[in-house]
């Protein structure tokens, strides 16, 4: 198989590794605009690099290809991508442009145009999916996750990637990761209040932080905090009703539920897999044929228009 992979940052570099580890006889093509990054992928992976586009589909044919340059770039090369014949993998989107469009063309392409939702695939979100769809009863939930913005890459100005545009902003892409896992949790959204503002001295264009009051159709409903200000990185998940208790501090090591006395909290035991991984693996099964009715465009869709309902209240 012939995989392009476009955007050699952090997230090209991520899926360059898992491929190499793991898919051995891939052959990996990279292109990044960024000469240096080029150098650095070819020197450490072994991959032939090309800073355009254009010049390395008209080197050789390929199979697929992962989009993981900044997400406002990715409407345009997904849909240049399904044009050549290629199945796509995409990282998050964060905006909806050419959704519709692309969705369209893949199908009548018939390519697979597949949507990276990382926490879909851990086995905690997993784990806490199942035991709220069997809740017997409405619960409350909790769930703050924040990080202090110029923490997410260390090497590099906040100011110089994609947290820096207004419309793929940090606060948007916490919510991008997040509410899939916690609407097939918990249910559509009916009701929405928002309080955000800035607090902090951080040079943003938009506000760092977020707490958003949710109702579901379902009768659950909860708090989720979203904000690019916490010092000591958090996840924080707690969810609770007259029958079910659970807490989730983001690792596989820290998720806990009542016991079946409902008088403790007891710890879960998980085989702990690498959930960018597996969307690879899934990816690769869906290029073969496997049917699909994995999280996908047409479901991004109703995430974004929640994301811009949030962010315009």
């Amino acid at each position: 198989m012939t995989v392009l992979i476009i955007g050699l940052g952090s997230m090209g570099k991520r899926r360059i590794r898992l491929l190499r580890q793991h898919f051995p006889n891939v052959d990996l093509t990279g292109i990044d605009k960024n000469e240096e990054r080029c150098n650095v992928v070819s020197e450490e992976s072994e991959v032939k690099t090309f800073t355009s586009v254009h010049d390395a589909l008209a080197t050789k044919s390929y199979d697929c290809v992962f989009i993981c340059s900044p997400p406002v770039s990715h409407a345009e090369l997904i849909s240049l991508c399904l044009s050549q014949g290629l199945h796509v993998f995409s990282e998050l989107n964060l905006v909806s442009d050419g959704y519709r469009d692309n969705i369209k063309l893949a199908e009548t392409s018939n390519k697979v145009l597949f949507l990276s939702s990382t926490f879909l695939y851990r086995n905690e979100t997993r784990f806490l999916i199942e035991r709220i769809k069997k809740a017997k009863e409405k619960l409350n939930y909790t769930y703050h996750v924040g990080q202090y913005l110029p923490d997410w890459h260390p090497w590099e100005d906040y100011k110089d990637f994609f947290v820096a545009d207004t419309r793929s902003n940090g606060c948007r892409e916490i919510f991008a990761i997040e509410l899939p896992w916690l609407l097939q949790a918990f249910g559509k959204v009916s009701d929405i209040t928002v309080h955000k503002d800035n607090m902090s001295g951080l040079s943003l264009n938009y506000p760092d932080n977020y707490l958003v009051t949710l109702k579901h159709e379902s009768g659950h409903k909860g708090q989720f905090m979203a904000d690019v200000v916490t010092r000591v990185p958090v996840r924080h998940f707690e969810a609770f009703g007259e029958y079910t208790q659970l807490e989730w501090r983001g690792s596989p090591e820290e998720l806990w539920v009542a016991d079946e006395g409902l008088t403790k909290m007891e710890k879960v035991e998980f085989i702990t897999e690498d959930a960018y991984l597996e969307e690879i693996k899934m990816f690769f099964e869906l290029c073969n044929g496997k049917e699909n009715t994995t999280y996908g465009f047409a479901e991004d869709l109703n995430t974004l228009d929640l994301i811009d309902k949030i962010e315009g209240l």
